[in-house]
């Protein structure tokens, strides 16, 4: 996405990220990026919460307005409705070591064979 913010701006139309993956978010220079510390796939806050996300796009509307330079970085204040997620989210422990580490022999595994199949891409994960 901050690739293709960073083209679309270099072509004159203006753009905002807004999302929860700030290492590559600044890393790839999106041109203005609004940041949420809340769990992935959730960049305008919790479902439902219509006040939550009203309030995350008008910050992103004002920072579309007030970004005087490329790069610009925002975090909003706001907060998940708990901290449960943090627990499970990338973890890797005893607890599920060994299922992971067989995730990945079957996803690589399946790579090889659409490979050799002769296709052109390997499935997604979300479809294996």
């Amino acid at each position: 996405m901050s690739l293709l913010a960073r083209h679309l701006e270099s072509n004159g139309i203006v753009t905002l990220i807004i999302g929860s993956a700030i290492d590559i978010v600044e890393r790839c220079g999106a041109p203005r990026y609004l940041h949420n510390d809340f769990p992935l796939g959730n960049p305008c806050g919790v479902p439902y919460d219509e006040a939550m996300q009203l309030k995350i796009m008008q910050q992103g509307l004002a920072l579309i307005e007030k970004a005087g330079q490329a790069r610009t970085t925002q975090r909003t204040l706001h907060r998940w409705k708990d901290d449960a997620w943090r627990k499970d989210y990338a973890l890797i422990d005893d607890s599920n070591r060994e299922e992971l580490r067989l995730r990945g022999e079957h996803r690589r595994q399946q790579q090889v064979d659409d490979k050799a199949a002769g296709k052109p891409r390997a499935a997604m994960i979300s479809d294996t």
